[in-house]
């Protein structure tokens, strides 16, 4: 059997409806897609590769799929801690992207995330923000996997001088990325129900109908907005969305915290995704999503990281890790989000929450082949007893040492193959002092 591409010599973790695990595995890739998933005990499988990938004794696992994020914010991380959402936005981040915010910076921003998160373990990443065909471009440029969104608000916000124009805006950029790229699929990004408009958010998700793309919303993030959207509306957030008729199965509401049994209830019969982000929340002092009460209820759950200004990593396996243990701690049950639930939220239930269910998220034949390879020749990997508790537990970005997009390894050996790291940087420390110099200035 002919292969373009053959990774072998290392345990793999489908990820697949068993759960299957594969010690001593082959993946054989062919173009884009795996069409070959077996044991190595076969040599004459790998001898026809025209290229091969060895393991290493590793965990061949598929790319973590980030669904939430705001790429080009990479640049702001830092800017201002330890201070509650509200304030946090009102006070530094909405005035500071009213001052730096260009085609540049998000260009320059996205790609030096695009290169923390391929350094991490990440293939897939669904992001909002503005300016985002900028940002779609990067993406590509990087080789990522993304469902890319452009921002809509009530106000005037990077690019949309006018919020008359916000949905059109929108539109523009999902007519300008719709089938252009075989890896990134343009989006609708609401900011949330108290930024938006009934009106903005109506039209907002009849375009998203209409286009067929995801529609994103920050959703019951805070008690702030909980307790707006009930004395404005009488109802909570979820419920007023749900009023307006935007949420369905191409919804991802991101946070969805201050949420309860009815509300919880609508998120299951609407079929709508939920991103969890459980570092910002907790950074952000935001509260705790209830995952273990959205999972018994058959919500679609994944894990996001938020923006780097928020977080301040776009580190999926640290997310991870966060995520099962603040919640075995919530309800003092160690036996709660154990190690598979965990990792599936960060695989293929995060892609299926942003639409991508059925292109990437696990090891299966057919799929694309978006894989990493993480690393175990190391301190805090030895010795390996269970590769899934060690993958949610104890593995980190940094142990990530190749990965792959599409059948096109973009990491190999923790070099990144499809940008300038260094150059990245470079830019992204100018741009930085200039920050600061206007900073003082100021």
């Amino acid at each position: 059997m002919e292969f373009d591409i053959a990774i072998h010599n290392g345990t793999v973790l489908t990820v697949n409806g068993d759960f299957d695990i594969i010690e001593d595995g082959v993946i054989g890739i062919r173009g884009e897609k795996i069409v070959h998933i077996g044991s190595g005990s076969d040599r004459s499988i790998i001898s026809g590769a025209k290229y091969l990938i060895d393991a290493d004794k590793g965990i061949v696992t598929p790319g973590l799929v980030n669904t939430h994020t705001h790429l080009p914010m990479s640049l702001f991380a830092g800017l201002a801690d330890d201070l509650p959402l509200k304030q946090w936005l009102e006070e530094t981040i909405f005035p500071a992207e009213a001052a730096y915010v260009t085609p540049e910076f998000v260009k320059q921003a996205t790609l030096l995330s695009c290169a923390e998160i391929i350094l991490s373990g990440t293939t897939t990443c669904c992001d909002g923000y503005f300016y985002e065909g900028h940002v779609a471009s990067a993406i590509e440029t990087s080789g990522l996997r993304a469902v890319a969104g452009q921002g809509i608000v009530d106000f005037p916000a990077p690019g949309v001088a006018n919020p008359v124009d916000n949905v059109d805006h929108a539109i523009r950029f999902v007519k300008e990325w719709a089938g252009r790229s075989e890896t990134v699929t343009p989006s609708v990004f609401c900011h949330s129900p108290y930024t938006c408009s009934a009106d903005t958010l109506k039209k907002a998700k009849a375009a998203a109908r209409r286009y067929n793309v995801l529609f994103q919303i920050h959703a019951a993030e805070t008690r702030f907005e909980a307790d707006l959207i009930r004395s404005q509306h009488g109802v909570s957030p979820i419920s007023y969305l749900d009023r307006l008729d935007v949420l369905d199965g191409d919804t991802l509401l991101a946070h969805t915290i201050w949420v309860d049994e009815a509300d919880i209830d609508i998120i299951s019969r609407t079929n709508a995704g939920v991103s969890v982000t459980t570092e910002s929340e907790m950074k952000l002092g935001s509260g705790i999503a209830p995952v273990p009460d959205f999972l018994k209820a058959g919500v679609v759950v994944g894990i996001g990281t938020d923006g780097r200004a928020s977080n301040n990593n776009q580190d999926l396996f640290e997310e991870m890790d966060f995520t099962a243990k603040l919640h075995k701690v919530n309800t003092l049950n160690p036996t709660v989000m154990d190690a598979r639930t965990v990792m599936r939220l960060a695989t293929i239930d995060g892609a299926r929450a942003i639409g991508l269910g059925g292109v990437t998220g696990s090891i299966e034949i057919g799929k694309q082949a978006d894989i990493i390879i993480v690393d175990v020749r190391k301190p805090h990997l030895a010795p390996l007893y269970n590769p899934v508790s060690q993958i949610v537990y104890s593995a980190k970005g940094a142990d990530v040492k190749d990965v792959l997009v599409a059948g096109r390894p973009i990491m190999r050996n923790r070099k990144v193959l499809t940008l300038d790291v260094d150059e990245i940087m470079n830019k992204a420390v100018e741009i930085g002092n200039r920050i600061k110099r206007r900073e003082i200035e100021s």
